[in-house]
């Protein structure tokens, strides 16, 4: 499942995206940094519900271990589960990658939105006793993009359907679905065992 993505969305691109939705988002541009790849643990900026406009904040990827000896939470199903009582956000990147194969390296695979530089997948946030806030990203059945590939997708989010997903303006169902084939560009970045 997605455990890397990459982050390439520049200071413009974003404001791009927010600017179409006609949300109010307070400063926090400094969050998006174009360095590459955001692994679990890594930093990687978060788009989330602030009054009645959004705002930009780094998190770290994966919420801590459930339990002991346990690894972080990075993915979450959204099968039959309502999302209206948690914390939403927005991950917000240029792509992701899926990994196939049995032999290390295994072959690295960079899924993107079809013409456009942003995206965004459905997260949930936390923030532990001590301020740390963590998210996971949600996911749902394969899409015809995806399938291929893996048998689970994250929740891929055009950003017209941000605001809807942070605010709940929309069913979640309608949000949290594999997109239609052809939704999604694909390359393989790596070949592997």
């Amino acid at each position: 499942m997605c455990n890397a993505y990459e982050q390439q969305v520049s200071h413009t691109q974003y404001r791009q995206a927010i600017e179409a939705l006609e949300l109010a988002a307070s400063a926090g541009e400094d969050a998006l940094d174009t360095s590459g790849e955001v692994r679990i643990g890594d930093l990687g900026p978060v788009l989330r519900p602030a009054g009645n406009g959004v705002e930009l904040v780094l998190m770290r990827f994966g919420w801590p271990p459930a339990r002991p000896k346990a690894g972080p939470v990075f993915n979450f199903k959204s099968d039959k589960r309502s999302f209206a009582d948690s914390r939403r956000c927005v991950i917000v990147l240029s792509g992701f990658f899926e990994f196939t194969g049995t032999k290390y390296p295994k072959a690295k695979h960079r899924f993107s939105l079809k013409g456009a530089p942003v995206m965004g997948i459905a997260g949930l946030w936390s923030e532990d006793d001590a301020g740390q806030l963590s998210f996971t990203m949600l996911t749902t059945a394969p899409g015809p993009d995806i399938e291929p590939y893996h048998d689970r997708q994250v929740c891929v989010l055009t950003p017209e359907d941000w605001a809807h997903w942070l605010f709940l303006s929309k069913p979640q169902e309608e949000l949290l679905r594999p997109l239609p084939a052809g939704t999604l560009d694909v390359v393989t970045v790596r070949e592997g065992g």
